[in-house]
């Protein structure tokens, strides 16, 4: 292996060596399967499918997978292993190695601050899943309509104590895992919350089969109608690719720095993108037969799980058990993903001599602070539009604002710099080395895409949200 990739560390002369790593290519896997399986798959994916038709949308999002969340994934694991270091020193030190302009590291520094606004409102929203169980658990939803589901959901929001509570239990959660360190935190936890979450889903599929209209289901999901697709469910289907995979903040450079280096970054990437479509898939074939059933609406947006799926639970045998079984899997992915969006902050810390426990502890602070904004975005500040004086920003909140810095400008920006730079900077023979594709057609294909297709189609995305 050359110089290049062996993990040297260029500035102390010391190694990678003394770096913890995962135990093993499976925990990784299992790890960025976490990271990449969030809220997005479990509550965003299926109400984006229910808005734009079904089927068509699902053939389109996995072609998306392919072309841009893929490459752009393993770019970003490699680039990560490489530099063996918190993110924003990796970076700074891959430039050096490969007589970039320094530049380049500021994907690095955007990546560190879009995940700490990112997890800010993510734990408030991961809160909701907290005090969802409650409700679930003690029979809130049963014989409840549609009014009186609304009214508790409204409640929540408009009480900004409740959402503070939640808010705080979840990064409780949150720094605790990380602060007890690699294998005996995260590796740990994720060891058993990845089996939890598909035994979770395999359940409330199996619910969904005998309770739901799942035969309506997987012709929903399954069989396109692409009448139904409109351009815009194209872009939305570009950009989910893109927002599933945890891919532009620097959070799988952050998790590859724990790689050993025999591992094949191609082979794993692709099983981390199978199984993360496959939660997606598993939670549309979980939600939407009960929705069909019950005579809802799959189209209902961001309320679909929330209020919609409550909805159909109360009316259904078994609706107690397994509600608060669905809402146990959502928080499980939750906090998979935001054990992920935490570490690049921590890592970057632990490079400064700040011991991990106390680092978690800082780090979950702070990002806690900043998740009062979007607590009281809800309720006391639900006025408050900060940029409201510019029409593409008028009625945003500071929830908004966070969102759409985070999803629209530094996901997009992120992931086509991590393209570019490995597609355009790094020297082939060292992406063919780290890639694990060999030497033939397959490499110079996955090249192409990187330099390309990738970067075209972030590029479309981006402008598209923008204008």
């Amino acid at each position: 292996m050359s110089s290049t990739g062996s993990g040297l560390d260029a500035t102390t002369g010391g190694t990678a060596a003394a770096r913890p790593q995962w135990s093993s290519r499976l925990a990784f896997i299992l790890a960025a399967t976490g990271s990449a399986v969030g809220l997005g798959n479990i509550w965003k994916f299926p109400y984006i499918t229910g808005e734009n038709g079904g089927g068509a949308f699902v053939l389109v999002y996995l072609a998306c997978i392919a072309v841009i969340g893929l490459p752009i994934l393993a770019a970003e694991v490699l680039l990560g292993r490489r530099g063996g270091h918190s993110p924003i020193r990796s970076m700074a030190q891959l430039c050096r190695r490969d007589g970039a302009s320094g530049g380049w590291a500021w994907v690095a520094w955007m990546g560190f601050v879009a995940a700490f606004v990112l997890l800010s409102f993510y734990s408030v929203v991961g809160g909701w899943s907290l005090a969802y169980i409650g409700h679930a658990a003690r029979g809130a939803f049963a014989g409840a309509n549609a009014e009186a589901i609304g009214g508790m959901f409204g409640g929540m929001l408009s009480s900004p104590g409740t959402l503070l509570l939640w808010h705080t239990v979840f990064m409780l959660m949150v720094v605790a895992i990380v602060g007890a360190g690699l294998r005996a935190g995260m590796e740990r936890a994720i060891n058993t919350l990845m089996p939890l979450l598909f035994v979770l889903l395999l359940v409330l599929v199996g619910y969904a089969m005998v309770r739901g209209d799942f035969g309506r289901g997987l012709e929903f999901l399954f069989a396109p109608d692409f009448s139904k697709l409109s351009t815009e469910g194209v872009l939305t289907a570009l950009g989910h690719a893109f927002f599933t995979l945890s891919t532009g903040i620097c959070v799988m450079m952050a998790y590859g720095s724990f790689l050993p280096k025999e591992v094949n970054v191609a082979r794993t990437v692709v099983t981390i993108g199978v199984l993360d479509t496959l939660v997606a898939l598993l939670a549309g074939l979980a939600i939407f037969p009960l929705v069909f059933a019950n005579g809802l609406e799959p189209g209902a947006g961001p309320g679909l799980i929330f209020v919609t799926l409550p909805l159909a639970f109360g009316q259904m045998t078994g609706g107690v058990v397994f509600g608060t079984l669905f809402f146990a899997l959502l928080l499980v992915a939750a906090i998979t993903s935001a054990i992920s969006m935490i570490e690049p902050v921590v890592e970057w810390l632990e490079d400064r001599g700040v011991a991990r426990k106390l680092g978690a502890l800082l780090s979950g602070s702070l990002i806690w602070a900043l998740g009062i904004c979007t607590v009281l975005s809800f309720n006391h500040w639900a006025d408050f539009h900060p940029l409201g004086f510019l029409s593409r920003f008028e009625g945003k909140t500071l929830f908004d604002l966070f969102d759409f810095l985070v999803s629209n400008l530094a996901l997009p920006l992120g992931g086509l710099t991590i393209a570019l730079y490995a597609g355009w900077v790094m020297k082939a023979d060292i992406l063919r080395e780290q890639i694990g594709l060999g030497d033939g057609a397959v490499f110079e294909l996955f090249r192409f895409v990187l330099r390309f297709l990738s970067p075209a189609a972030v590029l479309v995305v981006f402008v598209y949200n923008l204008v």
